[in-house]
């Protein structure tokens, strides 16, 4: 009896020393569970683990509390997660696994974002997603991935950035961690609001607010209540938008979440000044400035003062707006927040103006225009469009596997359904299948006939349009009363001997280098294309002779100041030029006529030099033909 009572005495203190062994893990695994619906509690959760673990240390274990304790302080107190990041890089040479140090990077990048210091910010997230890859740390990489790809995002790298997202859901979802992979989403619903499209972004974001608030995650739902918010804001609808960021107020209330709440005051604030309540804005404004000094949060400060500089201007106190604006471009620029930095450039020029500082004005709205033409391009050679589309798509056959997977569960208990329910799942396939052809048949389809009209219309060699599409250009010219024209010919002089003395290969070089010297001159609205051969054609609209004139002087200049070294020393490459300008009931014909007969008296009278046909041929003296250049 005494043995046994000793024996069970041994297990008992064996059962004493595992559990007190598993509390920290299990303290840690419930912080970092509970940072999503109550930071305070993750943190108190968080901080026991460090005490549990003071008796009995385990370095992995104490890494992973400090880099918990990091999340919460990232956001509220700088020099604090410093201090944790600290701790944990001191642990990192006991640790037995190595890829820890990738949460450490992350979290010293996320502090960096927070500083408004994104380039320091992306090279952390850099290191971070290579450190995690190669410890075959999958969470710890998925985390990397996703902050990476958010701040790609942010930066204008939208596809990258939804490469890195897509990643992540899918490294998220192979680990059964279901919520952050809907985070993951919600990033990828950020970028869709940053491309534009606003819609697509909303539905994500409601779609996310139903699973979170059945989870009982309150700040991811106060987080995806203020991008939603930014969304309604984008989409004008001011009601939906205050209700929106009223709801990020009560939550973040409710758990003591003052980045939150100061968040929610800016976007409140937009909402007046859209209304023109401007004074209900500063208000509103300087709760959240009061708010957002206890956080290191500096995009937020300069979001507060981007809102702070508009309600100014509207309070008749545009120097101080200026000021203000100033402050939040500084952060912006930092940042590298293209939209942000765009809207900031934009408020800048209205406040200049109600100045009247129009040099000023105008240089912002200058920037304006190009940092909204440099997104676009971005967007546009990112082919971020289809990327979207591949990842709809794949999103959908998840859906669908979900669905079929249940659906087979169903049929397995009622077996007498077995065989209906397949066929049911072998016709939905059918579909989907035929449907996929189809769609990509007339994808294909159409971008062959895109492809087949861009051929049609373009010169081969020199990339302009050929003289199919330049010439339809003046004939619609012609049609529509009222606009005049001028019409050039312009030929490359002795080409002919250029082909002789250096071969085809340098006479198509020729070619090109003309056709980029007379692209430079000929903008918008000026059409410029291969008429064949040698010869190239520019079109004017709303031209007369003397505008043409100068067009074609400049034209004549701009080839003249050629380098090309393929030619021998002194020899120079020049053209002569033809012009016209339409008249009354002119056709292509009669334009192109008189044009060519226009260079050829320029041809005849020395090259390099713009002659001028005003006239149909019968009424014009053929020496009264205006001249101009130079032998």
């Amino acid at each position: 009896m005494k043995r046994l009572r000793f024996l069970i005495f041994l297990i008992a203190l064996a059962a004493c020393a595992v559990h007190a062994a598993g509390a920290p893990l299990v303290l840690i695994e419930r912080g970092r569970a509970a940072m999503r619906s109550d930071p305070e509690a993750s943190r108190r959760l968080a901080e026991q683990a460090l005490r549990s673990l003071a008796a009995q240390p385990d370095p992995d274990l104490q890494i992973r509390a400090h880099l918990l304790l990091c999340d919460y302080f990232s956001e509220r107190d700088r020099a604090a997660a410093q201090r944790q990041i600290d701790q944990a890089q001191a642990l990192m040479s006991l640790s037995t696994r190595p890829g820890l140090r990738a949460g450490v990077l992350s979290c010293a990048g996320e502090m960096s974002e927070f500083a408004g210091d994104n380039v320091q910010a992306m090279a952390l997230y850099q290191q971070a997603v290579t450190v995690a890859a190669s410890s075959n740390e999958l969470e710890l990489l998925a985390d990397a991935l996703f902050q990476r790809g958010y701040l790609r995002g942010l930066q204008g790298e939208f596809a990258n950035g939804l490469a890195d997202l897509r990643q992540a859901i899918g490294i998220y979802e192979r680990l059964g961690l279901p919520q952050q992979a809907q985070t993951s989403v919600n990033g990828v619903a950020i970028l869709y609001n940053r491309m534009g499209d606003y819609r697509q972004a909303r539905n994500y974001f409601e779609a996310s607010l139903k699973s979170q608030k059945a989870a009982g995650l309150t700040r991811e739902q106060i987080v995806t209540h203020h991008n939603l918010g930014r969304v309604l804001e984008n989409l004008k609808e001011w009601d939906a938008a205050q209700r929106a960021f009223e709801t990020v107020l009560a939550l973040s209330r409710e758990i003591g979440y003052r980045r939150g709440e100061a968040y929610a005051l800016r976007g409140l604030a937009s909402v007046r000044n859209a209304r023109g309540a401007a004074a209900d804005a500063m208000n509103l404004l300087d709760r959240a400035s009061q708010l957002q000094r206890s956080t290191p949060d500096e995009r937020l400060r300069a979001q507060i003062l981007l809102q702070r500089g508009i309600a100014l201007r509207e309070l008749q106190r545009p120097s101080e707006s200026v000021y203000a604006l100033q402050q939040a471009l500084q952060v912006f620029v930092k940042a590298d927040s293209m939209a942000e930095l765009g809207a900031t450039h934009d408020e800048l020029a209205r406040s200049l103006t109600v100045l009247g500082d129009w040099k000023g004005a105008y240089e912002h709205q200058v920037k304006f225009q190009s940092t909204r033409d440099t997104l676009l391009q971005k967007q546009l050679d990112q082919r971020f469009a289809t990327l979207r589309v591949e990842f709809d798509t794949a999103a959908k056959d998840k859906e669908y596997a979900l669905l079929q997977r249940e659906k087979d569960a169903s049929v397995r208990a009622l077996a007498q359904e077995k065989r209906a329910n397949r066929l049911q799942a072998a016709v939905l396939a059918l579909v989907v299948l035929l449907a996929v052809v189809l769609a990509m048949l007339a994808w294909r389809q159409r971008r062959t006939s895109q492809a087949m009209h861009t051929l049609a219309m373009t010169d081969e060699l020199t990339g302009l349009p050929n003289r199919r599409d330049v010439l339809a250009r003046l004939e619609t010219l012609l049609a529509t009363p009222g606009r005049g024209c001028a019409l050039l010919i312009v030929d490359i002089d002795h080409f002919k001997s250029i082909n002789d003395e250096h071969g085809h290969l340098v006479g198509d070089e020729i070619l090109r280098a003309v056709a980029d010297a007379l692209h430079d001159v000929a903008r918008d609205p000026v059409a410029l294309g291969r008429l064949g051969g040698e010869e190239f054609v520019v079109i004017e609209p709303d031209a007369d002779e003397v505008s043409g004139r100068l067009l074609a002087e400049r034209l004549l200049a701009r080839v003249r100041a050629l380098d090309l070294n393929r030619l021998p020393p002194g020899r120079r490459l020049t053209v002569s030029i033809g012009l016209t300008v339409c008249g009354s009931g002119d056709t292509v014909t009669q334009m192109l006529r008189r044009a060519d007969e226009a260079l050829y008296v320029a041809k005849a009278g020395g090259r390099d030099r713009v002659v001028t046909r005003v006239a149909p041929p019968d009424d014009i003296d053929f020496d009264a033909a205006h001249v101009t250049g130079t032998a």
